[in-house]
C-alpha cells in the first residue's frame, strides 16, 4: 500500500508557509493547544499517576510527527552508554507491532511484526535488553529486574506516565518544526515551546549526522546490486533516504509505503531488478527477501559538545541515583 496521493497533500501543507484558508481551523488549533496544556498540568500536579523509577531515565524524543533520526541516535547512546561501562536498556512502545502479551522481550527471533521495526533493529544493532510495552512505566520495571542500570525510552517524549531524568528532543534540520501548527492542521505533537523544557535539543544535520555505511544484502548473498534500483522506503521522512542515495550517485525509482507499514513478499511481486531499502524496512524483510534485497544502514556523529554535556549529566543522574 503507497502512500496516497491525499496523504502526501496534507503532510506537505505542514512543511510550507501557512495556507490562507488554513486559518478558518485556527479555533481548533487553540483548542488542542489547551488540550495538550492540560494533560501535561495533571501529570505535572498528580493528578495522572506517573511513575519514577530507581534506575535513572532518558527519553529521546521529538514534538513533530515523523522521522527525525531518533533510532540511530538511540543506537549511539546505547553504544557510548556501554562503552562507558553501563548496562542500558532500551523500552519502546513498539509503534507498528502487535504482540499478544506485554512486556515483551525481544530477541533475534521475536518477528518485527510483534516488536515493532525499530526495537527490532535496535536489539539487533546493540544486543541489549529491548522491552516493548504500551505501558512504558511497566516494561521499564522490567528492564530494572533485568539488571539494567540505565535506561533509554525511545519516542517517548509524550509519554509522561513515565518520568525521566534526561530529555533529548531531535528536530530535522530540513523541515524543522513545519508550520507550527499542532497536529492535524501541522505535524507539531505539542507546541514549539515545549523544546524549552528539554535538556537537550539535536537538531539532524548540525549537532547529529547520519552517515552511510557499505549497502549489505538482507540474506547476505554475494550478488551486487542489478539496475534498475527501486528503493523503497517506509519511515517518516523518506526523502531523507533518496536524498542520501542521491549523494552516493545511484540512479533509481522511489517507492513509499506509509511508516512503520508491514511489507509482505506479495509487495515486491512486481519489483525488477534491485530493491534498496533503510534498515529499519530491512528487518520486517527477512523471511522473504530474496537475492534482489539490500538495505543501507547509517550511523549516528555526534557533535563533541553535545556529547560532552550529555556525559556530564548523566554522570550526574546515576551517582545521585
Amino acid at each position: 500500500m503507497a502512500i496516497s496521493k491525499s496523504q502526501q497533500f496534507f503532510e506537505s501543507l505542514w512543511y510550507r508557509k501557512t495556507v490562507w484558508w488554513l486559518w478558518v481551523f485556527w479555533p481548533f488549533h487553540l483548542l488542542l493547544r489547551l488540550i495538550v496544556w492540560l494533560r501535561r498540568s495533571f501529570y505535572r500536579k498528580g493528578l495522572f499517576k506517573s511513575t519514577k523509577l530507581k534506575t535513572p531515565v532518558i527519553v529521546i524524543g521529538n514534538i513533530t510527527v515523523g522521522g527525525t533520526g531518533k533510532t540511530p541516535l538511540a543506537i549511539y547512546l546505547i553504544e557510548l552508554l556501554k562503552s562507558q561501562g553501563y548496562k542500558p536498556g532500551l523500552i519502546s512502545r513498539g509503534y507498528g507491532g502487535n504482540s499478544e502479551h506485554y512486556p515483551l522481550t525481544v530477541t533475534e527471533s521475536t518477528p518485527a511484526s510483534e516488536s515493532g521495526d525499530e526495537p527490532f533493529l535496535i536489539r539487533r544493532r546493540t544486543q541489549v535488553p529491548v522491552m516493548v510495552d504500551p505501558i512504558r512505566a511497566r516494561g521499564a520495571q522490567e528492564l530494572e529486574a533485568l539488571g539494567c542500570d540505565i535506561i533509554v525510552c525511545d519516542d517517548g517524549l509524550q509519554h509522561y506516565a513515565l518520568q525521566r531524568d534526561i530529555e533529548i528532543v531531535v528536530v530535522d534540520g530540513n523541515r524543522q518544526l513545519g508550520n507550527g501548527w499542532l497536529m492535524p492542521f501541522g505535524p507539531l505533537r505539542e507546541p514549539q515551546s515545549r523544546l524549552k523544557q528539554a535538556n537537550h535539543i539535536i537538531v539532524n544535520g548540525k549537532d547529529m549526522v547520519l552517515e552511510p555505511n557499505s549497502i549489505q544484502a538482507i540474506n547476505h548473498h554475494n550478488s551486487e546490486l542489478k539496475e534498475p534500483i527501486t528503493a523503497v522506503a517506509a519511515i517518516g521522512h523518506p526523502e531523507r533516504f533518496y536524498k542520501t542515495l542521491d549523494s552516493l550517485g545511484y540512479q533509481f525509482e522511489r517507492q513509499s509505503f506509509p511508516d512503520h507499514y508491514q511489507f509482505s513478499k506479495q509487495d515486491f511481486e512486481s519489483f525488477q531488478g534491485s530493491i534498496l531499502m533503510t534498515e529499519k524496512d530491512a528487518v520486517k524483510c527477512l523471511s522473504f527477501a530474496d537475492e534482489r534485497f539490500y538495505f543501507l544502514p547509517v550511523s549516528a556523529k555526534l557533535s563533541k559538545p553535545f556529547l560532552q554535556s550529555l556525559m556530564e549529566q548523566i554522570k550526574a543522574i546515576t551517582h545521585e541515583s
